[in-house]
């Protein structure tokens, strides 16, 4: 019996904790857990996988020692009691603490979002409204300390969001098709152009 199959028919209600959800294991389909529910999404597109590796490949490039890069892995947003409906989310991609990431494997857990540092969502066009609104609130919420938007869909630009005590993510505008640099949640340089790579058919 494959994961799926063990969801309930829609006569049924059940709303899962995080603990029933990461029991599930994995499934054919991309799915997250929003306030007890199983969400289904739709898969990445060709341009969204390659933007995704290749921001993987720089980020991987200019880590610091103890800080891992992960791509599309359950995080839990750690909003509810145990044995109460939670959230998890699946950003494209995380840093953060590579022991922590670990642990969580070994025991069978999900990676929590307080040893989370970055989270990447790349838009795709039927999550604009998600990554830029509902996903830039519960990842706030969560206590992340930054969090990216990119575009590789409508130009290319990179929106980043840096969280502050009292007024969630705060932000200066999206960097349009260049190079990025920051020293949160480490000093870095991005080069947006690598991210997307148009042949001359397109």
């Amino acid at each position: 019996m494959t994961a799926m199959e063990q969801l309930p028919t829609d006569t049924e209600v059940h709303l899962y904790t995080v603990g029933e959800y990461a029991a599930l294991g994995e499934t054919e389909y991309r799915t997250e857990l929003q306030e007890g529910i199983i969400v289904m999404s739709p898969s990445p597109k060709l341009r969204h996988m390659k933007g995704l590796l290749a921001l993987a490949r720089q980020i991987e490039d200019q880590l610091p020692e103890g800080l891992g890069v992960v791509a599309e892995i359950d995080v839990d947003l750690e909003f509810d009691e145990p044995d109460e409906p939670g959230t998890v989310r699946q950003p494209d991609l995380i840093v953060g603490d590579e022991a922590a990431f670990e642990r969580a494997e070994d025991q069978g857990k999900l990676i929590r979002a307080a040893d989370v540092l970055l989270a990447v969502e790349f838009v795709s066009p039927g999550s604009r409204r998600m990554d830029n609104r509902v996903k830039r609130a519960e990842y706030a919420d969560a206590g992340i300390p930054n969090y990216w938007i990119i575009d590789v869909n409508k130009g290319l630009s990179l929106l980043a969001c840096e969280l502050t005590r009292d007024s969630g993510y705060v932000d200066s505008g999206p960097i349009i098709g260049s190079t990025f640099t920051t020293t949160k949640p480490f000093p870095m340089t991005v080069d947006l152009t690598k991210l997307v790579r148009r042949q001359a058919a397109e």
